[in-house]
């Protein structure tokens, strides 16, 4: 009971039921005891049937407790990491004038996501592109619990987005290449310190964390100094920082390697690849422009297009399917034969 999270109870090598570790004590009685002579297989096995019809009632509500990772009740596979589900985001038109005061009140006809679907698994890298305007950075937003969907599900590491966010936010970490909402008469480190303790994080893990993430970034020396004196990319890379800081599960990223210098930016790709994917096993989901970027970091690639989503492979995959000799190539293939959004009536 200290390790398991299911018990599996077999007869003459079949299963006959798989419950949570918990239950098990008002199954079975002490070994060796009276009660389990005078209780024999057959009562043993109707005891487990009727606890198990009422698992299956609960299913869902245990299943959410297991950790990112482990395996599935069903079928014993590794869970998604992300899981997009008939995806749908509406926005109201943008007005100028005094109609931008009904802007709060306005009914959400401007298509953002057209009821996408995907998956990604853990210890995967997936890449986002498209143009501008095609989704992206709503996606993220959406899976990051800042926006909610429209219409659809959205999952990290198994929990709801939308009916879950306390759950979902644990698992991630999320940065974009913006506003990073910093305190700026703050230092780095204070600032830093300030997210990790958001994170329940203690103090003596907090410092640790920090001297970590502020080596592999490159930002050690700046720590002390306020956020309002460093320039754009220094205070990119400590937002990159806060995003790794709590060691997610999952990473989200919107252009992670915009405002960075050339060699900053190599040096986080191979953080991002060989550190984070590799060694640790984070699932990385990111949304880049830069397609050299994607070819060296993605195992996959979405391409939207118009809230859609019109390839979704391996960046090798992608090139043998549209008969293109480069990942530029055959996105530009796939973008121009992709069909318009259409507007919800």
């Amino acid at each position: 009971s200290d390790v398991a999270t299911t018990i599996v109870y077999k007869e003459r090598g079949a299963s006959i039921a798989a419950l949570p570790w918990y239950w098990a004590g008002a199954i079975l009685p002490p070994t060796g005891s009276a009660a389990e002579e005078r209780l024999g297989t057959h009562a043993l096995r109707y005891r487990i049937d009727l606890i198990y019809s009422t698992v299956s009632r609960v299913e869902q509500q245990w299943q959410n407790w297991i950790r990112a990772g482990d395996i599935s009740y069903n079928g014993w596979m590794p869970s998604p990491a992300i899981c997009v589900e008939a995806l749908e985001k509406y926005f109201p038109p943008a007005r100028s004038g005094w109609r931008a005061l009904l802007h709060p009140v306005a009914r959400p006809t401007e298509q953002a996501l057209a009821g996408i679907s995907f998956s990604v698994q853990p210890g995967e890298a997936a890449a986002i592109v498209g143009p501008n305007g095609a989704g992206k950075s709503t996606l993220l937003r959406i899976l990051a619990t800042l926006i909610l969907p429209t219409h659809g599900r959205a999952a990290i590491a198994g929990y709801d987005v939308e009916r879950q966010p306390s759950g979902a936010r644990r698992q991630f970490g999320y940065h974009t290449g913006g506003d990073e909402g910093f305190y700026t008469r703050l230092s780095a480190r204070e600032n830093l310190s300030f997210f990790a303790a958001m994170n329940n994080m203690s103090r003596a893990e907090a410092r640790a964390r920090i001297r970590l993430t502020a080596e592999r970034m490159g930002i050690a020396g700046e720590l002390d100094r306020q956020v309002r004196t460093l320039s754009t990319g220094m205070t990119h890379r400590v937002g990159l920082a806060r995003a790794m800081l709590h060691q997610p599960a999952v990473l989200l990223l919107d252009e992670p390697t915009r405002s960075l210098d050339p060699l900053a930016a190599a040096d986080f790709r191979r953080l991002l690849k060989d550190d984070l994917v590799r060694q640790h096993g984070t699932t990385l989901l990111f949304a880049s422009h830069t397609l050299s970027e994607v070819a060296e970091i993605a195992d996959r690639v979405l391409l939207l297009e118009a809230g859609r989503i019109t390839a979704y492979d391996s960046p090798r995959g992608v090139c043998v399917a549209t008969g293109a000799a480069s990942l530029e190539e055959a996105i530009t293939r796939l973008a121009r034969h992709s069909a318009p959004a259409e507007v919800q009536p």
